[in-house]
């Protein structure tokens, strides 16, 4: 048994689900998944473990394996040399009931390792499970096609409303049901001939209640916060910029050249902001990619009324704040704006993680990108998250729903504030009401008209 002290909803989790072999701890953020995770792991006490996370959480998971569970071997997947060890030490056959082996590896890579679906007799823990929610991507097929006799998924949003994306994780669980017989099972839908093709439409949600029952006795806990502790206040505030001429002549036109030299708007852009900035750019939006990134870029990096909205926002706090942004260019300019504050700085993105500022300074400003930090990391110092730009596309729901859990946690004793920077009659008003609706914004919804 490892030296962890589990609080006592953490230990219930773990006492009903003793029997299984195959489970899906769907605790809400900050409820402790990685200490039900590894200690379920460590009971079913398999000899070899692979652990799937999120590239950005493969440090997190190491780390905390071999701080907790030091018996065990830990392997960081990702590094050549000890891919090779852990490969080894499994083809060798030396390892004795006495040995665990712990293999961290992130979604990205998994399904690059074709030695991994010879294994068998293994515990398979998915951490973010949400994350294979589409069955026809490359890691979600590598998944489903690998035998691990025992399956521990984790994920505080398994869904995000929507129960379609329940079947792949419902297969991990030994659930033999079909992807047809679940869908007319649980789904109301009805298929659309748009002219060019039909596509099947999503109506709404039948059985729901079955549905859950089911999945319980495959194994599933469902846990909210709010049945385990009392958490402080959330208050959600919108903070309004104008939209720019240049928002609505590129969205017409589809064509626009922000020259940060001479417009007026961005003149002596690069001094004010750095010289890591883009002097020029010529945006053309020749499809809805194209336009979608630049529509978002210029309510983004390229608006300065909402680049000193940011600067006041931060200085009517000298608290701690969390910024989630989407775009190197928007931090670039960000944290120009901070630093002029002599107000001391942590990131977390994709290429860094730095948060010496955040655990020391009390006046720091923390960025973190979503895609890096949105759905993992403890930053419950903090009660106050400015949302510059808000996530958009496939997942983004699920990235708004964890990045509000990283102030509002368990050891959070302050209300939580949350503010949003939006350009009024921009696209980002929309954007917003469909993230709370639990829907992504799709590419038509930039079409003219």
């Amino acid at each position: 048994m490892a030296e962890m002290q589990l609080m006592p909803h953490q230990v219930k989790v773990l006492d009903d689900t003793e029997d299984f072999n195959q489970v899906a701890y769907y605790l809400d953020m900050g409820l402790g998944k990685t200490f039900v995770g590894s200690e379920k792991l460590w009971e079913l006490n398999n000899l070899v473990n692979i652990v799937i996370c999120q590239k950005s959480k493969i440090i997190d998971w190491v780390e905390h394996f071999r701080t907790y569970y030091p018996q065990a071997k830990t392997c960081d997947l990702t590094k050549k040399s000890e891919s090779i060890t852990f490969n080894n030490l499994i083809d060798s056959g030396s390892l004795t009931t006495n040995d665990m082996l712990i293999g961290i590896i992130n979604y990205d890579l998994i399904f690059r390792r074709s030695i991994y679906l010879k294994y068998s007799n293994i515990t398979l823990m998915l951490d973010e499970s949400s994350l294979i929610s589409n069955e026809t991507t490359a890691r979600a097929k590598y998944i489903l096609k690998m035998h691990p006799e025992s399956v521990i998924l984790l994920s505080g949003t398994p869904t995000a409303g929507k129960y379609e994306k329940l079947w792949s994780q419902c297969k991990l669980l030994g659930w033999g049901i079909s992807k047809a017989a679940f869908w007319e099972s649980y789904v109301d839908s009805e298929w659309v001939d748009d002219g060019a093709f039909r596509r099947q439409v999503i109506l709404g949600y039948k059985n729901v209640d079955h549905l859950k029952k089911k999945l319980r006795e495959y194994g599933a806990v469902f846990m909210k916060t709010e049945e385990v502790i009392q958490l402080p206040d959330k208050i959600e505030q919108k903070v309004f910029v104008p939209i720019t001429k240049e928002y609505k002549r590129f969205m017409a036109n589809s064509y626009i050249v922000l020259d940060t030299q001479n417009l007026k708007e961005f003149k002596d852009d690069s001094d004010f902001y750095g010289k890591d900035v883009t002097p020029r750019v010529e945006m053309v939006g020749d499809n809805q990619l194209t336009k979608i990134l630049y529509a978002r870029q210029l309510c983004g990096q390229y608006h300065k009324g909402k680049m000193e909205a940011f600067k006041d926002l931060i200085e009517s706090s000298e608290e701690r704040w969390i910024v989630f942004y989407n775009f190197n260019e928007e931090l670039v300019r960000l944290k120009k704006i901070v630093e002029d504050m002599k107000r001391p700085v942590s990131e977390v993105n994709g290429h860094k993680k730095d948060l010496q500022a955040y655990n020391q300074e009390s006046n720091s400003v923390t960025f973190i990108q979503y895609q890096a930090g949105a759905m993992g990391g403890n930053y419950q110092k903090s009660c106050r998250i400015c949302y510059y730009t808000l996530p958009l596309g496939k997942g983004s729901c699920d990235m708004w729903e964890q990045s509000k859990k990283r102030v509002h946690r368990i050891g959070q004793t302050r209300t939580c504030f949350y503010y949003y920077l939006l350009v009024k009659g921009s696209f980002e008003e929309r954007n917003l009401r469909q993230l709370k609706l639990g829907k992504d914004l799709t590419d038509d919804l930039f079409e003219r008209g």
